[in-house]
């Protein structure tokens, strides 16, 4: 499985909203350090590096100097080198990019392997701004890396609330619930990931990962700290979705499924199940996955949509189901309405 990738295309622009309004520096700096931002975001690292450092040579408090520095060495591969400006620039008076500096020391130090003081970081951010744009799906993945699987659970579930539609977020979700062997969990996720991102690498990947939990497989376990904690409640849910899911794809064998409609039969049946035990709980009881997930793809599966999904998936490696997609553009459309007019509650 690949390493899903941090998300840092947000930093830069958040020092550019705020650029302008810099009240303790020269208007020739400010200038400057804009000249340095337009190359940076034309790949000329080392020049805009160069314009930086002549800001710097002259005000070497100066925080946004010191933190488009940072960015500059951080993105050229250089990240070590990128850690004191960044320091600095967290320090220094006159900007309020604190919770960027942060977030980027964290993603160089879990580049680094040091997982410690990338978490350090991360809290950080989270105690200057919980906001921060991608910051808890940046501190999941920091989690994910270190094997840390129910922690990146949460930081992905805040992921995902400070924002539903994000693709990455949904994904990160289902790959640390199968690693804890959380199959329905994963399962439900991945289809909803799909609903998001139904074609490219990553949904192929998912479409794998999909059929790796309908066969019964289930992660090798590795060598990190996995060690689980699940209430008994919890265990006791999770065998029961293990076993529902395994019945589910039993009965399509022996209807003799397959394509499309062996995943509709699953789908359908399997979130079915989920939807059943989650109506066995009270409002109070019910869990994130429970609203979030069972909820919304139950009202998928009861909708006319279902068909054209189901056919969406299997046409990532099938190119057969591919030309039912290109041949049937109303279900497809229609599938599409539905997933932007259905509400989903968190």
């Amino acid at each position: 499985m690949k390493i899903l990738n941090k998300l840092v295309c947000t930093l830069v622009a958040g020092c550019l909203l705020s650029l302008p309004v810099i009240a303790q520096n020269t208007d020739e700096a400010t200038d400057m350090v804009k000249q340095g931002i337009a190359l940076h975001n034309q790949g000329k690292y080392a020049e805009a590096i160069a314009k930086f450092n002549e800001v710097l040579k002259t005000d070497p408090a100066h925080a946004y100097a010191n933190y488009e520095m940072g960015f500059s060495l951080y993105v050229s591969k250089k990240g070590k080198d990128a850690i004191p400006y960044l320091e600095k620039a967290i320090k220094s008076p006159g900007g309020n990019i604190s919770a960027g500096a942060y977030a980027l020391l964290a993603s160089i130090y879990d580049e680094a392997n040091d997982t410690k003081k990338a978490v350090d970081m991360y809290r950080e951010v989270i105690r200057i701004n919980p906001n921060y744009p991608q910051v808890y799906y940046n501190f999941g993945l920091t989690y994910f890396r270190n094997g840390q699987y129910q922690a990146a659970e949460s930081c992905a579930i805040e992921a995902i609330t400070q924002n539903p539609k994000n693709a990455s977020s949904q994904r990160l979700y289902a790959l640390v619930n199968f690693h804890q062997n959380k199959r329905m969990n994963a399962l439900l996720g991945l289809c909803s990931f799909l609903l998001l991102e139904p074609t490219g690498p990553r949904a192929a990947e998912a479409y794998s990962n999909i059929q790796h939990i309908l066969q019964g497989g289930v992660l090798a376990e590795d060598k990190r700290d996995t060690t689980l904690a699940l209430s008994t409640e919890d265990e006791k849910e999770m065998k029961v979705f293990n076993v529902g899911i395994q019945l589910t794809t039993s009965s399509a064998k022996a209807k003799n499924l397959s394509g499309a409609d062996q995943l509709e039969f699953e789908f359908k049946n399997i979130i079915a199940f989920a939807a059943a035990q989650s109506e066995k709980k009270t409002d109070f009881t019910k869990t994130f996955f429970d609203k979030f997930f069972v909820d919304y793809l139950n009202k998928l599966a009861l909708s006319n949509s279902m068909p054209a999904f189901a056919h969406s998936v299997a046409a990532i490696k099938d190119s057969r189901e591919a030309t039912w997609v290109k041949a049937n553009p109303d279900q497809v459309t229609a599938l599409a309405e539905w997933i932007k007019t259905t509400d989903r509650p968190l």
